[in-house]
Formats: structure tokens, sequence, C-alpha cells
């Protein structure tokens, strides 16, 4: 039996596979976006290569870890806390709808009850004045329960998801050499859904979920369906001036727009970037604006919490 064993691990961006001996220490690991193995002291290449064989795909580079760079320096100096690199797309709307019951957990406040099992009194009923709460009543909700369609009627469900999918796209680009942060906060309670840096340079990414509805966009208005129109491109813009401060670079605004039924932008406005969620993978093939030292110098600094505090 080997004395290595091979650990999956995903996060940031970085899909790889750890080698470690039986009693956890690291000796290697192999990134998968970059094609190489790098080896510490503790085990022999051959060694290392043999408990990888099952996994490796294509050519690799085997050798030492790369010398840390002055960015990964000040990223590993950089507490927990303080790391927006973990953030999930939508990161605020996951902390709103996760104090809302699911569905399955909702309950009718009238609903016939099981034998033996206790009726809330009047006066607790009427103090229900949220979803959560009802998670305490026995009976389950009707899917023509108000209740249930507020639940799956809550726009910010919808526009969770479509923050999720931009996220997905935009984090797709990462073996392209972009770098991509969801969901900084910013003071005053606003947040910049997605900063993407990479070889086409910065861009702060607005989601727009569509839900297969018509998009009319009319500088600085855009209308989704029957909705009153918004000035997104407004707010896609004071986002890309606020991170531009915040990094001492330039960042252009980009409006993500999710699932449009049709999508009409006359005239184009020449200082946001309006796309389709389909369209984002098309910057992998960007460039000509940074250079990869660049890029991870910026990164380090987007990821610090204490870079937006004055923007």
């Amino acid at each position: 039996m080997s004395r290595l064993r091979v650990t999956p691990t995903r996060g940031q961006g970085r899909d790889r596979l750890y080698v470690s001996l039986r009693d956890g220490t690291t000796v290697a690991w192999y990134d998968k976006d970059t094609g190489r193995v790098s080896v510490l002291s503790g085990a022999g290449r051959d060694e290392v290569l043999s408990a990888l064989a099952p996994y490796l795909t294509g050519e690799v580079t085997v050798g030492p870890p790369r010398v840390p760079t002055p960015a990964d320096l000040d990223r590993l100096a950089l507490h927990p806390d303080d790391d927006l690199a973990p953030n999930r797309p939508g990161e605020a709307l996951h902390a709103e709808l996760a104090e809302l019951a699911e569905p399955t957990e909702l309950t009718e406040p009238d609903a016939p009850r099981a034998a033996g099992s206790a009726r809330p009194s009047r006066s607790s009923s009427s103090s229900l004045s949220s979803l959560s709460s009802l998670s305490s009543l026995s009976a389950p909700l009707s899917p023509s329960s108000p209740l249930w369609r507020r639940w799956h009627q809550d726009p910010r469900r919808a526009e969770l998801l479509a923050q999720e999918t931009v996220g997905d796209r935009l984090d797709g680009l990462e073996g392209a050499g972009w770098r991509v942060l969801h969901s900084i906060p910013l003071p005053g309670a606003a947040r910049i859904d997605h900063l993407a840096i990479g070889p086409a340079g910065i861009l702060a990414v607005r989601t727009l979920p569509a839900r297969k509805r018509r998009v009319g966009v009319d500088d600085p208005l855009v209308r989704v369906g029957r909705a009153a129109p918004a000035p997104h491109l407004r707010w896609a813009r004071r986002a890309a001036e606020r991170a531009a401060r915040a990094l001492a670079a330039e960042v252009r605004p980009v409006l993500a727009v999710v699932e449009p039924g049709r999508l009409d932008v006359l005239p184009a406005p020449a200082d946001v970037r309006i796309l389709r969620d389909t369209e984002i993978a098309a910057l992998a093939s960007a460039g000509g604006v940074l250079k990869p030292a660049d890029i991870e110098s910026l990164y380090a600094t987007a990821r610090d919490r204490h870079s937006w505090l004055r923007v």
C-alpha cells in the first residue's frame, strides 16, 4: 500500500490535488489549471507521480513550488476576516434569504392538525409576521397559499440566481488568466456584484435578471418587461468609479443581462459594455491591457476588505 494519499480540493478558482503522507503532511500538489506538479521535501518525484498517475491528464511540469511574488506574500498575510476572495456570488442575498424558511418548512396557521398536536394560541398566531416564524406550525403550506407564492415570487431569489449564473461564467475565465471577486461590500450598504481583473482590464459587473423578458436600454434607464425603468447604467458607472478609486486603476462598467428574451440597446452607450450572460465566455480571448503580474497585484489589493472602506 502506498504511503501517500491524494485529496482533491477546489477553492478560490483553483482545482488542485494534494498529495500527503499518512500523518497528513503535504508533500506535493497538482494544479490542474496550470498542469504543474509541485514537489516538496518528504517524498520522491517518482513516488509522487506514481500516486498522481490516475489523475494526470496531458503534459505536466514537475518541479519545486514557484517563488512567491509580492502579491502572493500580501495575500498570505491577509487576515481571513478581511479576505473577500471566499465570497460567493450574491453573498449578501444568501444571508437575507437564509432568514426565510424553505417552502417545505412553511406551514399554514389554520390548517388541520394531527390528533394530539398542540394548537398555537390566537395571540401567538397573530404575532407571526414573517415567513420564517411560520416554521413552528405543523401543517405544510399549499402551493395555492399566498405565503407560498410570496416565498417563490420574492425578487431576491431571481436576483440571486442571476448573480450565480454570471458568477459561474466569470469564474470560468480564470483559466484564461482572469481573477474574479464577488459581492464586494462598499460603504453605505452598496455592493459591486462582480469584479473581474484580467488581460482585457478591470471590469465592474452589474447583474440584471431578465428571465425571458424583453430588455430595453435607453441610457441611463433600463426597462425589463413591463416593470418601471430603472437607472441601471448609472448604477453600473457608479460602481466602476468607486472601484477605480479603490484600485487606482481604470475600471470599465459592465451590465450583464441574464437570460433576456430580447435585448434592445439603441443607441449603445460608449462607456458601458452590455453583455448577455452567454457572451461572457468570449472575454477569454480578449487581452492587451494588463500583464499577469499586474493582474495578480491588483487582485491582491481588491481582495483586501480595507481597500474598499473609503470609496
